[in-house]
């Protein structure tokens, strides 16, 4: 027991046809009730006809961090609140129905919290019948003329059902019929106007294509899941074992007679199929019969008065149609005494109670204790369909939780095994229950992707079809057959009428009676008479007999005639009893060779499924190591592009780096020896010049404007021109260069500008210019210390990147800069400061300090000539 309580056991895999393989998933469908006041606030709004979209009521944010985000949820189909309980029915429960009558299992249920219109969706009201009674019209108008006889079939107790033969059923009806409560045939019973107005249904359904040789019987039961207990609501017993019985006084009144119901048990048939023992089924032969069992179990299931709900379900209702169904004989007579060919169908029509917050129930005591156990019963569905889910997307094999619950473990064998599965989502637009309501969407979402095996068609029967109409077209044949057969005793009769007729037609009997002795004429007359009547008697009694040779030749010609046609019939019933003895024999050849066929198909199909495994797996494998491949293959090609990348900027940066060392160490050595010619210069002017002659020291303007002039670009060689003052031409000036100057630059007044001959001026850099150059500057202009306009000209190389596009890379900056003659500060680019007016004249006196001035102002900065040059300020107009 331990080891069967630990695993819900799986329905076998059926190999019947290929339909088992295929799947359809759960039917969740949407209905929104109207709002019970007309201005009430509304959190839902249906979208299009399959799609609702929820949100948030005014003011919910602000507790939620203000949070505001409307959701749409989608289901097969939505219905609004403005639909027909007839268009419901059509969409929802109708294939239900006609599955049922073809032999397969479905489950309905509603779900939603209280008060969202889940009884009425499955009851209906007066004037307007649910789901519930439509189905039940549907049924009996399909099957109405095919049903059979009540107690010919017979369900056991164990969830099966057997056919019984006339007398039994005879016997069972008798007995029934002797029963101390009367039971008025279905065709006279009178409907109680409590529900009357609820199976009033005026739409007629009725399945199309119904089996006509078949013959059928509905069985309905009705239970509830209470406080995880099963109760059947059909039980004749007191159904009230909670409350007890109250007198006048406020005090319980101990009844001994009372007997309290007895909670029922699940189990298992042979076929997987979970059922209730002991529950009371009711074969019914009508819609108004089934519908008053249907009510007078609703009237004991258990409903309270809540804060949301007047008249709130406290239980699972589970109302059950099983619909059993046999083939006629060959004949069209009897019903199959072959269990083999029964098929028990069974359609669930289950109402859930509502999930409920008890905070806004305001539950106490055992209302309180109801609830809990409701929404612990809806969580483990919850659990169920997740865990569903979760193995049927992922491959895992996860134990489904079907036993936590009495209400998943009911219906475990419609997830498990075959038959149709619809869900009725009902939802209250009112802004009260958007947090319940999200709850709702989100499981009715997760359902709509667990799949449920599609049912499997019924196997034929093999007899012969039509054989019902054919037997009562047969019954009607002979009975006008034997009407003709009839009528030469008819025509006896009729000559026995007029025979009769001629005897009254004979000369009437004369008086006998004798008055007189003397009287001699009556008896004459009498005699006279008497022989008439012997004549005529005889001249018939001649025909009669006649007729009775005449009859007595024709019956015994028809008696040689139906003796030669009798062995006409015999002689062709004998070829065609060998002809159908040579066809068994080759039917069971054919049999036994199909039964090898299938064992060597069974097999092949085993060896393919085999060879398809590794084949997927080899296929898998290949895949995984040619995608290996294509990644090692792309990863190469990324390091060698990413290296040849590096190793051209590498040679670039290398060649650059070269060049620039090179110009530099040609500047500096071209600076030495200008340094030395120099040097010379002075020494031979030095050597030259009279000794008793002192040196003019040159004027200020005169030094300004050499050493303006050996700051500003000075010669390679002591003998190179001058330079022009008004442009300053880039050394770079062979080059094609991108000039970048931004608008917001301001005009500067200074003589020297920067020029470059044959550049592409832009105010902004973009690709296609620098894509048409190999050099880049950007005129810059800050704000120096001083209060001066600093312009810098940024330079730098245009390098092709591995991308196909240009990077630039800075290599140089030159300086200009504007001071004012105020400040008497010689902006030249030597480091060493202007020595004093007062000191000149004496260092100008000695030979080794006109030297050493010599070689310290050497052209251009620390960094090298033409890497920084200063120009000659102008005074600004005041």
């Amino acid at each position: 027991m331990k080891a069967a309580r630990s695993k819900t056991p799986r329905k076998p895999v059926l190999k019947k046809s290929s339909n088992t393989n295929l799947k359809d998933p759960v039917g969740v469908y949407c209905r929104v009730r109207p709002l019970s006041v007309q201005d009430q606030e509304c959190c839902i709004e249906v979208i299009s006809e399959t799609t609702v979209q929820i949100h948030p009521p005014d003011g919910y944010r602000i507790f939620r961090n203000g949070e505001y985000r409307e959701t749409q949820y989608t289901f097969k189909e939505v219905f609004g609140t403005l639909v027909t309980q007839k268009a419901l029915f059509d969409v929802v429960a109708r294939p239900l129905v006609e599955d049922l009558i073809r032999g397969k299992n479905g489950l309905l249920f509603t779900y939603g919290v209280t008060g969202s219109g889940k009884t009425h969706t499955m009851t209906g009201s007066p004037g307007d019948g649910g789901l519930l009674p439509r189905c039940l019209d549907m049924i009996f108008n399909s099957i109405g003329p095919f049903q059979a006889k009540r107690f010919v079939f017979k369900l056991d107790d164990k969830n099966g059902v057997d056919v019984q033969c006339e007398v039994d059923a005879l016997l069972e009806r008798q007995k029934r019929d002797a029963m101390p409560i009367p039971k008025t045939p279905s065709g006279k019973r009178q409907i109680d106007p409590e529900f009357a107005d609820m199976i009033s249904v005026r739409d007629h359904y009725k399945v199309e294509e119904v089996e006509e040789d078949n013959v059928y019987s509905v069985f309905v039961s009705y239970i509830e899941i209470y406080n995880n207990y099963i109760y059947d609501l059909l039980e004749e017993v007191p159904f009230d074992p909670i409350k007890p019985k109250w007198n006048s006084c406020n005090t319980p009144v101990r009844n001994g007679d009372f007997i309290p119901p007895q909670s029922k048990v699940l189990r298992e048939d042979q076929n997987h199929n979970m059922y209730v023992i002991g529950c009371t089924e009711v074969e019914v032969k009508s819609t108004e019969e089934a519908f008053e069992v249907f009510w007078r179990g609703q009237k004991k299931r258990r409903i309270a008065n809540t804060q949301l709900n007047r008249e709130s379900s406290r239980s699972h209702s589970v109302f059950m149609i099983k619909l059993a169904q046999a083939p006629l004989d060959a004949d069209g007579d009897n019903v199959l005494q072959e269990r083999e060919q029964i098929t028990l169908s069974q359609l669930s029509l289950v109402d859930l109670a509502g999930s409920e917050r008890t905070n806004r129930t305001k539950a106490e005591g055992n209302r309180l204790r109801e609830a809990g156990n409701i929404n612990q019963s809806l969580m483990t569905l919850r659990t169920c369909i997740e865990v569903l889910r979760e193995n049927q997307m992922y491959g895992t094999n996860k134990m489904v939780p079907y036993r936590d619950s009495k209400l998943t473990h009911l219906f475990k064998n419609y997830f498990d095994g075959e038959g149709k599965v619809r869900m009725v989502v009902c939802v209250n637009p009112k802004a009260e229950d958007y947090e319940e309501s999200l709850q709702v969407m989100r499981f009715a979402e997760m359902t709509q992707e667990v799949e449920v095996a599609r049912p499997v068609d019924k196997p034929l029967c093999g007899l012969t079809p039509g054989r019902r109409f054919r037997n009562q077209a047969f019954k009607d044949e002979l009975s006008r057959r034997l009407e003709i057969r009839g009528g030469p005793i008819g025509g006896e009769t009729e000559e026995q009428s007029v025979t009769e007729m001629l005897l009254q037609n004979f000369p009437p009997l004369p008086s006998c009676e004798l008055l007189d002795v003397n009287d001699d004429q009556t008896l004459p007359r009498l005699i006279e008479v008497l022989e008439k009547r012997h004549r005529m008697r005889q001249m018939l009694s001649e025909e009669f007999t006649k007729n009775v040779l005449a009859f007595k030749t024709m019956l015994q010609e028809f008696d040689s005639s139906i003796v030669s046609k009798e062995n006409y019939a015999q002689g062709k019933l004998t070829e065609k009893e060998k002809m159908i003895a040579g066809q068994k024999m080759e039917i069971e050849r054919l049999e036994k060779k199909t039964k090898t066929l299938e064992y060597k198909i069974e097999i092949l199909e085993k060896t393919t499924t085999i060879y398809e495994e590794d084949k997927r797996n080899l296929q898998q494998e290949l895949e995984s190591k040619s995608q290996k491949l294509q990644r090692q293959a792309s990863d190469k090609r990324r390091l060698e592009a990413r290296l040849q990348g590096m190793v051209t900027e590498t040679t670039m940066k290398w060649e650059k780096e070269c060049e620039r060392r090179v110009a530099a160490k040609q500047l500096e050595m071209q600076n030495k020896l200008w340094v030395k010619d120099e040097k010379l210069k002075q020494l031979k002017a030095i050597v030259t010049e009279p000794k008793n002659e002192k040196p003019e020291r040159p004027s200020r303007e005169k030094d300004r404007e050499k050493t303006f002039q050996r700051s500003v670009s000075p010669p390679p060689a002591p003998t190179a021109p001058p330079v022009r003052l008004r442009h300053r031409r880039s050394r770079s000036a062979g080059e094609r260069w991108v000039d970048h100057k931004p608008p917001s630059n301001v005009p500067t007044e200074t003589v020297m500008q920067p020029h470059v001959p044959h550049a592409i001026t832009v105010a902004a850099a973009n690709e296609k210019a620098l894509a048409k150059c190999d050099k880049y500057m950007l005129t810059h202009q800050e704000l120096a210390s001083d209060g001066e306009i600093e312009t810098k000209l940024i330079k730098g190389d245009v390098y092709r990147t591995r991308g196909g596009g240009q990077a630039v890379q800075f290599t140089d900056i030159e300086t200009l800069k504007q001071e004012s003659p105020t400040g008497r500060k010689r902006r030249s680019s030597t480091s060493s400061p202007a020595p004093p007016e007062d000191a000149a004249e004496s260092e100008w006196t000695d030979v080794e300090t006109r030297c050493s001035v010599a070689v310290e102002m050497r052209a251009g900065s620390s960094l090298g000539p033409g890497y920084q040059h200063h120009a000659q300020p102008k005074r600004r107009k005041p």
